[in-house]
């Protein structure tokens, strides 16, 4: 599969007091890049709320390696990086490249679906497996057992 890639636009909200990105920025784009798959391969906000499903965050962690800057160009890349066979958790990573080839940041993202009703994790439906099996996966991809 061909590597997701989200291009987005540094904006002047996002600069801190020392005019580089702001750390909860990183956060926010990887969110807005795993949200932007989900739409593109129709996993979108009416069909999790049809099966009462949502993804849920269990472990953000970014590492930071160079600054983001006014007037650099950014793109956030998303692969799976590990999972359970049924999907029910999950392991996404996210590369932030600035001037399309300097890695910023490394983004990891540890998650899992959740029955909105019940309040509990759950297995999700054959439409959410069918969005996460079409995500590219890393070059260290692992199943969990």
């Amino acid at each position: 599969m061909e590597l997701f890639t989200l291009p987005v636009q540094v904006r002047w909200a996002d600069l801190d007091p020392n005019f580089h990105l702001r750390h909860s920025v990183y956060y926010d784009w990887g969110a807005m890049c795993r949200i932007d798959f989900f739409y593109k391969y129709g996993l979108t906000a009416e069909v999790l709320r049809e099966f009462d499903l949502g993804p849920i965050i269990l472990r953000e962690e970014c590492v930071f390696r160079k600054e983001i800057k006014p007037g650099d160009t950014v793109k956030i890349t998303m692969v799976l990086a590990k999972t359970k066979r049924d999907y029910s958790r999950w392991t996404i990573q996210h590369t932030i490249l600035k001037n399309d080839s300097i890695i910023a940041a490394l983004l990891t993202i540890d998650g899992a679906w959740l029955d909105t009703s019940k309040r509990k994790l759950t297995v999700p439906p054959g439409q959410a497996v069918d969005v996460f099996s079409q995500m590219p996966v890393g070059k260290e991809f692992q199943w969990i057992e």
